[in-house]
């Protein structure tokens, strides 16, 4: 069984997501630290510079690089973990491992082997957890935008470690299985079909370091669950189902890396006046048949109060007219949508006998001859008379 090699990664010192000036510059550093003639006779000098020259070599091909961080050392050396089955090296291309080995043996390849799962330095910084929280507004704190207040659970870095896991004045070591890896290789099958798959190391549970004296406020975990109040500014003009992300509100990050974010779903209660389409806001507003026949000074609702409009003699139900500027400010602040107003006539259910001889004579000097001019009730009584 050929023997352990480190992640090239962590043998540069980069990170997994490292660009290409990154590992140049990594390598310069530590190939000119561990040069032979810079070291001589070092022999653990002269194995470091052959692994940082081996590492280089791999990661700043990007197809190798792909390959690697895809499948690991078999992925760019088909002799590492038992060879090749057909006999000598070959030339792996675009072979899935994860569907050639699963075709085989029934899957169970996902997570840090083949099929898929890729290796990450288990020590590198990460970003915490993104938290969701909701919050339900007015129409109008929607449109002009306003304050809440959230109480919040969240993982926050351990004040007493700093976020180490150990306990004061103690340090973690590197597990010496996986080499701080996190994962080992387990030798599979035999013979022709020898081949070597990853799992996360048993001794460290895949951290990559042992903590032997772990931190009693937060247990070796390096963080800690708190209670939080929050305060959210939501901006003018946001919608219903739209969203609010608040950088660095989120669960603690992971080795030193950046806390996650704090993402609010935001919902908006209806008005029982208004109705809104992106900025624009709509209003049904009601008038008199007289009202309309002969124009009239309206009082308009809006979200910013009432205002007046001179309705002209004659308006049609139906007429829609606008206000511009009184409608949702943009949620990016440049400027502010309309209002809409849908003229509704309203047609009297009941006339008394005043209210109906005027329409009748209104009806007579129009020319109507075809509408009910009065044979019922009142046209009876008349006629007693």
């Amino acid at each position: 069984m050929p023997e352990q090699k480190r992640d090239y990664y962590e043998v540069l010192g980069v990170s997994k997501g490292a660009s290409e000036d990154e590992l140049k510059k990594a390598y310069r550093k530590l190939a000119k630290q561990y040069h032979p003639d810079l070291n001589p006779g070092d022999k653990t000098a002269e194995a470091k510079f052959k692994e940082v020259n081996e590492a280089y070599e791999i990661l700043s091909d990007p197809q190798k690089r792909s390959r690697y961080d895809q499948f690991g050392h078999a992925g760019v050396d088909p002799s590492y973990g038992g060879g090749s089955p057909f006999g000598g090296a070959y030339d792996m291309g675009d072979i899935d491992l994860g569907d050639l080995f699963g075709s085989f043996f029934g899957g169970g390849f996902g997570g840090g082997g083949f099929g898929g799962g890729q290796r990450q330095n288990p020590n590198a910084p990460r970003k915490g957890d993104t938290l969701r929280a909701s919050v339900t507004i007015s129409f109008e704190e929607a449109a002009f935008g306003c304050e809440k207040e959230l109480n919040l659970t969240r993982s926050e870095t351990c004040e007493t470690c700093h976020g180490t896991g150990c306990a004061p004045g103690t340090t973690a070591d590197t597990c010496p299985d996986c080499r701080g890896t996190g994962q080992i290789r387990i030798q599979r099958g035999g013979g022709a079909f020898s081949f070597s798959t990853t799992a996360p190391c048993s001794r460290c549970g895949g951290k990559g370091k042992i903590i032997h004296q772990p931190c009693d406020a937060c247990r070796g975990s390096g963080s800690v669950k708190k209670q939080r109040k929050i305060t959210v500014t939501i901006p003018a003009g946001i919608d219903n189902g739209q969203a609010v992300s608040l950088r660095g509100q989120g669960g603690a990050g992971v080795n030193g890396g950046p806390a996650g974010d704090l993402l609010i779903s935001v919902s908006v209660r209806p008005s029982d006046k208004f109705h809104r389409d992106g900025t624009a806001v709509y209003l049904d507003q009601t008038v008199s048949f007289a009202q309309a026949a002969l124009g009239a000074r309206l009082t308009i609702p809006t979200i910013d109060g009432n205002v007046e409009y001179d309705l002209p003699a004659g308006t049609q139900p139906g007429t829609v007219f606008r206000l511009r500027g009184k409608g949702i400010p943009a949620v990016n602040g440049r400027g502010r949508g309309d209002q809409f107003v849908t003229v509704q006539v309203k047609v009297p259910s009941s006339l008394n006998r005043e209210q109906r001889e005027a329409l009748e004579a209104f009806a007579q000097a129009m020319g109507e001859d075809n509408v009910d001019t009065g044979k019922g009730f009142f046209d009876k009584r008349r006629k007693k008379k």
